[in-house]
């Protein structure tokens, strides 16, 4: 067996991008699918900037009951989903074939942030119209409401690409609406940040793109625009889990963009990476495995 496999087995991959895209994906939904399913994962996470993927989810299922693998998605509120609006988280948690169906995960835009148009060295202009947490008072328009309907339906709030500080205080405030489910993308944070937004309940995530060679490549994620992000070596990385903890990681691939390996391949080096880092196959167990299946509901495969 290639070193790394078994770890993969009953892992839950929640950043997986598979879905069309104006960058080139490695792989399909379906084979993203079918690659996980045949290294014996639990499941996957459908993520997409341009539209609901909980469809193509509900899709895969369908299609592909026979594998024994959960497919999961939901909405990232970008402007070419819909943006921060009530009724696209409304029709994202109903969208579907049953019941069944529907987003497991309402996200804060991950480009449409100030924090992020700021790096990309936007026009002010844009800035300006891009999603910022302000440090004191109420949050802006319709999020009190969305964060209502995300603990109403016990969904995966995921807080986007906002800052450190932004984060932390928006953990605390979506915690005490009634969200306990809060997913926190953390590569960039401070330890400080990290360790703050975990004790108040929130899940930190790290991602492998952040640690990859993709960070050098300039690519479009939501406009014609090309731009790089700043990568994080395994050594900060692995600072930055020691503070969150084991108990409040999730590790994750963000793979599918086309000069990434594919997506089951990504994972499996990650945790070989994080692994190699001080972390014994009991965290990487926890991390990988039990506690994205626990925030996004995903449950056992059926022998």
């Amino acid at each position: 067996m290639i070193k790394g496999m078994d770890m993969l087995i009953d892992a839950v991959d929640c950043h997986v991008h598979a879905c069309p895209h104006i960058n080139a994906r490695s792989v399909d939904v379906f084979q993203a699918t079918r690659a996980a399913a045949e290294a014996g994962m639990r499941g996957i996470g459908l993520m997409d900037n341009f539209s609901n993927s909980s469809g193509l989810a509900a899709l895969a299922r369908r299609e592909l009951a026979d594998l024994n693998i959960d497919v999961f998605g939901g909405l990232i509120m970008e402007p070419p989903a819909g943006g921060i609006s009530v009724e696209a988280v409304k029709a994202a948690l109903a969208y579907g074939y049953s019941d069944a169906d529907g987003a497991r995960f309402i996200s804060l835009p991950t480009h449409h942030t100030q924090n992020i148009a700021r790096q990309e060295g936007r026009e002010s202009s844009y800035v300006d119209a891009c999603l910022a947490i302000p440090e004191s008072g109420e949050l802006p328009d319709p999020l009190p409401e969305i964060l209502d309907i995300i603990a109403a339906h016990d969904v995966v709030f995921n807080t986007g690409h906002i800052s450190g500080p932004e984060a932390c205080r928006l953990v605390e405030l979506a915690a005490a609406r009634g969200v306990s489910k809060i997913l926190v993308p953390a590569s960039h944070f401070d330890p400080a940040e990290v360790r703050q937004i975990t004790q108040a309940g929130g899940f930190a995530e790290f991602s492998f793109f952040f640690m990859s060679h993709a960070t050098q490549l300039g690519l479009t994620h939501v406009d014609a625009e090309k731009h790089t992000v700043t990568p994080v070596n395994l050594p900060r990385m692995a600072q930055l889990i020691t503070e969150a903890t084991p108990a409040r990681t999730v590790l994750s691939g963000d793979c599918g963009v086309f000069v990434l390996p594919p997506p089951v391949e990504g994972f499996r080096e990650f945790l070989l990476m994080i692994e190699s880092a001080g972390f014994n196959r009991e965290m990487l167990h926890q991390m990988a495995s039990l506690n994205p299946a626990e925030l996004f509901k995903v449950e056992s495969r059926k022998d």
